[in-house]
């Protein structure tokens, strides 16, 4: 192999293993939007602040102020300490290190199911494994009044650093719940009452011709290869998001928010129509 080809491979690799760190961790938060919502919890995870020390602006100085309200003092460090934190992950000047989020379970679920006075809206990944995708979804979720998103401890994406950087703070307020048996959770909450919806482009049901506005919960399948056999067949109901033009398919993201405003949407007429 020539030098240059050996250093293009060498080069290759800690890239990989580089990026691998970032999509794994998760004691560190990265970007200024995601420290920013971190801080700004009462009871923030965030114990240490580091900034670019070439960065004097509003949205650092928000940081600043936020830190010193829970007794942290961000550190100024020049941008190249930052690269070598957190090395190809686009931080935008700014890195913090975070006890880790609480995991939690179908236990969590059931509780959190147990104390809503309102029909629960929850989002169900089944096996999503890009924490970008993650990270969208739980934006989107938040966004649209979901109470919860869940997703199968295997085979599936979790709150690393990425997915955190991505939900644009979503991760910290919206629960995550992870699960060892999705089959059996999905059993769980039929039993519970919650009409269980999965997506598939070879339904004959279209997403706008049911009624969304009950117990809920959207099930929506990994890039490419949609919900699983076992899944689908625990399901209530199975159906597909029209679409006009040459696309086959949507970003999970993107159909997540398809699917979690239109149950929005019709929730939000049914409530104004019961009071009026």
């Amino acid at each position: 192999m020539s030098k240059d080809k050996n250093q293009k491979h060498i080069k290759r690799r800690r890239t990989q293993k580089s990026d691998s760190a970032v999509e794994t961790r998760n004691d560190l938060i990265f970007g200024l939007h995601a420290i920013q919502a971190a801080l700004e919890l009462p009871v923030t995870r965030v114990t240490e602040v580091w900034l670019a020390d070439e960065r004097e602006d509003a949205r650092v100085t928000a940081i600043i102020g936020a830190a010193k309200q829970h007794g942290i003092v961000p550190q100024k460090v020049s941008r190249e300490q930052l690269d070598e934190m957190m090395p190809d992950a686009r931080h935008q000047g700014g890195i913090a290190r975070c006890r880790p989020l609480g995991n939690l379970d179908e236990t969590d679920l059931y509780k959190l199911l147990d104390d809503l006075n309102v029909p629960p809206l929850l989002l169900i990944l089944d096996c999503v494994q890009d924490p970008h995708n993650l990270g969208a979804c739980m934006r989107t979720a938040e966004a649209a009044g979901a109470h919860a998103v869940i997703a199968p401890k295997d085979r599936a994406s979790g709150l690393t650093s990425t997915a955190l950087k991505v939900s644009s703070g979503a991760a910290e307020r919206l629960p995550f719940v992870q699960v060892t048996n999705l089959a059996r959770v999905l059993r769980e909450l039929q039993q519970r009452g919650v009409w269980l919806v999965g997506t598939s482009g070879d339904s004959e049901t279209t997403l706008f011709d049911i009624d969304l506005k009950g117990p809920l919960a959207i099930i929506l399948g990994a890039e490419g290869r949609g919900i699983r056999r076992l899944t689908r067949e625990n399901c209530d109901q199975v159906v597909y998001i029209p679409m006009q033009g040459g696309a086959e398919s949507l970003n999970v993201s993107v159909a997540a928010g398809v699917c979690l405003f239109e149950a929005s949407r019709q929730r939000n007429l049914w409530s104004a129509n019961k009071v009026t």
